[in-house]
Formats: C-alpha cells, sequence, structure tokens
C-alpha cells in the first residue's frame, strides 16, 4: 500500500473516516505500526520519558529526535511520518526553527513537522511552512511549556479557558498548519473546534469529536509504568509479559536448564575427537 499523503489524509477527513495515529520510537515498533495499517505515525519528544527515562520532555535534543526519526522511517517506508520539534528547537528564532524543521525532512525523509503553542508561535508556523514543510500544531495540554500552565493538567476546563483555546486552534491554522492535534481538552471543546476549523483536527485526550486519535504506543502496550493519562486505554500488557519471560529465563540460567541440545553449535561429525588430540585432552567419555 502507498505511503498516505495529506491529500490522502485531507479525503480522510472529507469521507468521515477516522484517521489512526501512534507514536513510535524505533525500527521495531514502527515494522508493527506499519503491519497493522496505522495512518500516521509520531515520532514524539515523549521518547525522553518512554525510552531515556527522564522525567519530562524538556532534555531531548533535536540529534536524539533525528536519530529516533530516521529509525522509524525505516522500519516503516509506507507510513505519513511526523517529526516531533522538541524544546528550544524552535522557539528562539524563525531561522533556527526552519532549519531544524528542514533537517526532519533531510535526514528523517518525514512528511511533516509538530511543534506545540498557539497564538505564540504562530510566526514560527508560518515561516516553517513558507520554507515548504508541512505543519501540525499542537494545542491544549503542551508538555514542554507545562511549566507555565500549572503542571501536566486538561486544559480548556473553564468558560474563559476553552475559548482561549478555541482561539489558538484558529491561529494555528490561518499561519498555514495543515493540521491540529489538541490534548487534554474536553469534548464540549474539541467539538467546536472540529467544527470551526478546516484542517484535520486531532485528539489526544480530547474525545471522540474530531477526525482522528493519537496514542503513545508504550501507553498502549502497556509497556511504560511510571503512570498512565487519565485519557488512555491500554489495549495489552507487554510490561507483564516480558517481565514473566525474564523471570523464566534467569530461573532456566540458575537451574541449568538453558541452554540446552537445541541452543548450541555442535562440531561436524569426529571433528572433536581431532579437537581433543590437537590440544592434549583426554577424549570425552560416551554415556551408556
Amino acid at each position: 500500500m502507498p505511503r498516505k499523503s495529506l491529500t490522502d489524509l485531507y479525503q480522510m477527513k472529507a469521507k468521515g473516516e477516522k484517521i489512526a495515529w501512534l507514536t513510535s520510537y524505533d525500527y521495531p515498533s514502527a515494522q508493527f505500526c506499519q503491519a497493522a495499517g496505522i495512518d500516521m505515525i509520531l515520532v514524539g519528544d515523549s521518547l525522553g520519558m518512554c525510552v531515556y527515562g527522564y522525567n519530562g520532555t524538556l532534555p531531548v535534543t533535536m540529534d536524539q529526535c533525528l536519530v529516533h526519526s530516521e529509525a522509524v522511517r525505516r522500519g516503516a517506508p509506507d507510513v505519513f511520518l511526523v517529526g516531533d520539534m522538541p524544546f528550544l528547537s524552535y522557539q528562539t528564532s524563525d531561522a533556527e526553527a526552519v532549519h531544524n524543521a528542514g533537517l526532519f525532512l533531510k535526514k528523517a525523509e518525514v512528511d511533516a513537522i509538530k511543534l506545540e503553542g498557539g497564538v505564540r508561535i504562530v510566526d514560527r508556523i508560518r515561516a516553517i511552512t513558507d520554507a515548504g514543510v508541512a505543519v501540525i500544531g499542537h494545542i491544549g495540554l503542551t508538555p514542554q511549556s507545562s511549566g507555565i500552565l500549572g503542571g501536566h493538567k486538561a486544559q480548556g476546563r473553564t468558560a474563559e479557558a476553552a475559548k482561549l483555546t478555541l482561539e489558538d486552534a484558529i491561529a494555528v491554522e490561518k499561519a498555514g498548519a495543515k493540521m491540529l492535534l489538541v490534548e487534554a481538552i474536553p469534548p464540549e471543546v474539541t467539538e467546536v473546534i472540529h467544527k470551526t476549523l478546516s484542517i484535520p483536527v486531532l485528539g489526544i485526550g480530547g474525545g471522540l469529536p474530531c477526525d482522528g486519535q493519537l496514542l503513545i504506543i508504550s501507553d498502549l502496550i502497556g509497556q511504560f509504568q511510571a503512570f498512565t493519562p487519565k485519557f488512555v486505554k491500554k489495549y495489552a500488557n507487554v510490561a507483564e509479559v516480558v517481565t514473566k519471560a525474564i523471570k523464566e529465563y534467569v530461573a532456566d540460567v540458575r537451574g541449568s536448564k538453558f541452554p540446552g541440545k537445541d541452543h548450541v553449535y555442535s562440531m561436524l561429525p569426529g571433528e572433536a575427537d581431532k579437537f581433543r588430540k590437537l590440544v592434549g585432552v583426554k577424549p570425552a567419555k560416551k554415556s551408556k
């Protein structure tokens, strides 16, 4: 199946077909995503927690995002790929924002980039878009600016806050963004944003009234154990399966049950005795 384009995603919106979007940070999980028929993959800066064990996304660097994006592209060559702009990769200037967005295209062959913020970063969106890079906006709970949001909390829960969230959404679209991600906002707000904007609106913790959904793969498969956001649905418990397998391995090693005959490479017939003679070792006793 050929890789979906922006046009394909817009056609899905027009037909009312929901877009399925997942994060991925490595080659194996990207292969799984492609095999499962995922529409889009985000190499999110959430890799800071899910891969590196950071307390948040702020320490994540451009180099880390690029390396992981390259791996994911190799694993999912036929999926619409989005690179996530990490903290301080676009906030300082239009020029740096354009340069870093371009690196995602040059090095990882992404189809679009994502960045956080509404009204306050419209100049960056315009600059990146003018450079020929497709931009996906991200509003609501924006982890990179969680400090000024009062922590990782749902946004838009009062009428005034909801109005500001809608204003962010409108500003992002007017600046040239091709899609919008809304995070941790009430469905009532998502619904108004969806009806107001013409671009696809995707949600992560934004409820059903939008054009598709995003989840972090580590949450979906039950791999990330530090915490589980309210909006996550776990479809598997990989942590339990993997831990059980490792425990069984440890027991087998300590009990000399592994490796068995099926897990070793035997010498060619007659060569073992020749080897022992060459090195002066007595032949092995044959079992009765």
